[in-house]
């Protein structure tokens, strides 16, 4: 968790659930192994006012707001032994759906056929969701939950106003449907302020969608496939 930003807008406590053995005691959200670094760091206090002001079990209206307007976020996932991944996922504008203010949903574009993320869904459904506004807001988006994978035609039965992308390389291939478990900010205090720069104005940022054209991809920027020590 990160320190709180006292500049952010007020919301509602997560409604707590009673420690086991405790009745009545309510328990902060987080790790144990959080709440024990905290006890020993000193930083207990500070902790329960961030758990008490920021963190929500749902995305209310303003984070709905924030989340409906992001083009890119990072996803956190480990698979059934706790190895992680962390990865990068983009669209246009309002591709991490808000389906309600408890459930998250996002496509799946072809990819390089690893399947990294969602083979570690399939064994292990915890994730982590970070979006930070860059260029805008200058601020950042927590949602921590449990994701499942969805075919796209079962996704759309139940929700028919997902929209539809007629770009070649936007067609989601499967969904990842996210329900929400905890969320809250991160804090403007260290993320840079950026400047988006279209690269083909009039072409979609000039992104290659769907491509398998290795230059385009990054080729084998890091020396990978060369040996490259």
């Amino acid at each position: 968790m990160t320190t709180a930003n006292r500049s952010g807008p007020a919301v509602e406590p997560l409604p707590a659930a009673a420690l086991p053995g405790l009745p009545g005691v309510p328990a902060p959200p987080g790790s144990e192994g959080e709440h024990r670094l905290q006890q020993r760091l000193g930083t207990s206090g500070r902790a329960a006012r961030f758990y008490g002001e920021q963190v929500l079990s749902h995305v209310n209206a303003r984070m709905r707001e924030f989340v409906a307007r992001q083009e890119m976020f990072f996803l956190a996932t480990a698979d059934g032994r706790g190895e992680c991944d962390n990865t990068f996922r983009a669209g246009p504008p309002g591709f991490l759906q808000v389906l309600d203010d408890r459930t998250l949903a996002y496509p799946e574009y072809r990819g390089n056929g690893v399947l990294a993320s969602l083979g570690n869904i399939e064994e292990n459904p915890h994730v982590g969701i970070l979006m930070i506004d860059f260029f805008r807001d200058r601020i950042g988006l927590h949602v921590n939950g449990l994701a499942r994978v969805v075919d796209d035609a079962e996704l759309r039965a139940a929700h028919p106003g997902l929209p539809a992308d007629d770009v070649p390389g936007r067609r989601p291939v499967v969904w990842v449907e996210i329900a929400v478990e905890e969320a809250y900010i991160h804090c403007a205090k260290h993320i840079p302020h950026l400047r988006k720069v279209s690269r083909e104005p009039g072409r979609d940022d000039g992104r290659a969608w769907g491509t398998d054209d290795t230059r385009r991809k990054g080729g084998d920027f890091f020396g990978a496939a060369a040996g490259t020590p």
